[in-house]
């Protein structure tokens, strides 16, 4: 049985806290497929909620809960943040991806996401796969993460790695004075769907590149391909393995109170989600001297490409929007130095900025959007 006081803390952080606001959380359930899932609307001011849909085999409903709701709020700075007319979702999946997905149970949460007309569109995230959007597809009109078969962008993650690197390279170019990571000791936590093209990027880039990972095989089909690569075991090893940038790219919550005490790298730039396990952190990462990335701003190249298909994909205008997380990320940078606050207070407060100009009846809610289907919302 659900402890009633962690509801009531779920419910108090919807209705009250500072990280709440949200417009509407669906709690979602199939029976005959086994389907649990919520899906978390956290903004729509600026155009429908765009963000994707996550797997995982979570502790709790309360947890899952809390998860979706943490990254629908991250979905709608984002968003903000890469000038796109969208505001924030995210759905997830309670469950094992590789026991308990079936198409069965992704077409019912493809009706779930039907009910809601328009206002969230759904995409990939971690535990789905492009496999999967082209299934939840065959009952909504509002998802994106398509394979190019299934008239979609396909892999999202090659512009979100794309990102990631534009953002590491402003942060290289803040911290020692030029855009390159070349001679640079890199630290990837996390080589799968992203972390594994960031690598590419930065070898190419002429960086060292120390990796870890808890699947054992995808560290090696790194060094497999790239023998040069260091591996170490865990992340514990990689915070201390005398980095000059450490990236994490796996779930969230990698800075905490624990790691940022033991972080060797000056400068933080990565794909994961909700980096920072709790407010604060920033604060005692820019007390150390530390230069952090807000991975909201620099994770976006792939909620840019899914975006973008919602227009008739085109790779080298979407590859250009995402192109622009580097002057986005240095933007951020300078006006954390003028204010004197940290680069996440900073990034806020120019997303908050952008959502606070336009209201739902200034956008797409004016036009009646929701009957109209993704590519008419997202113009």
């Amino acid at each position: 049985m659900t402890d009633v006081r962690q509801t009531n803390s779920v419910v108090s952080k919807l209705f009250r806290s500072e990280q709440g606001g949200h417009e509407q959380v669906v709690l979602c359930q199939d029976r005959s497929t086994g389907l649990k899932a919520v899906i978390a609307i956290h903004s729509t001011a600026l155009g429908p909620a765009l963000g994707g849909t996550r797997f995982f085999p979570y502790a709790s409903e309360d947890e899952a809960v809390e998860d979706a709701l943490n990254l629908a709020r991250g979905m709608s700075y984002k968003n903000a943040l890469a000038g796109l007319d969208h505001g924030g979702g995210k759905a997830v999946i309670i469950g094992d991806p590789v026991s308990d997905k079936t198409d069965e149970l992704l077409r019912a949460y493809g009706r779930f996401v039907a009910s809601l007309g328009g206002r969230y569109v759904t995409a990939c995230d971690v535990g789905t796969y492009v496999a999967d959007m082209d299934v939840v597809a065959t009952e909504n009109r509002w998802t994106t993460g398509r394979s190019v078969a299934g008239g979609g962008a396909g892999d999202s993650s090659v512009l979100t790695a794309f990102g990631v690197f534009q953002g590491m390279r402003a942060s290289a170019a803040t911290r020692w004075g030029e855009p390159t990571l070349s001679g640079r000791r890199v630290g990837v936590a996390g080589v799968g769907k992203v972390g594994h093209h960031l690598v590419e990027h930065l070898l190419a880039d002429g960086a060292r590149v120390v990796v870890t990972d808890v699947r054992a095989e995808a560290v090696a089909a790194i060094r497999e391909r790239h023998p040069e690569v260091e591996a170490v075991a865990d992340t514990t090893a990689l915070i201390r393995a005398g980095l000059d940038v450490y990236a994490p790219c796996a779930l969230g919550g990698a800075l905490d109170d624990e790691t940022v005490p033991q972080l060797t790298a000056s400068v933080v730039c990565g794909a994961a989600n909700n980096q920072l396990a709790h407010p604060g952190v920033e604060k005692d990462l820019a007390d150390r001297g530390i230069l952090y990335a807000p991975d909201y701003v620099v994770n976006a190249g792939g909620v840019i490409q899914v975006a973008d298909e919602l227009h008739g994909f085109d790779f080298e205008r979407a590859k250009a929007k995402a192109a622009r997380i580097y002057d986005t990320t240095l933007a951020i940078f300078e006006r954390a130095a003028a204010d004197g606050v940290p680069p996440a207070v900073a990034a806020d407060r120019l997303a908050e900025t952008r959502m606070a100009e336009r209201t739902p009846a200034q956008s797409w809610l004016a036009a009646g959007g929701v009957q109209d289907g993704p590519a008419a919302l997202a113009g």
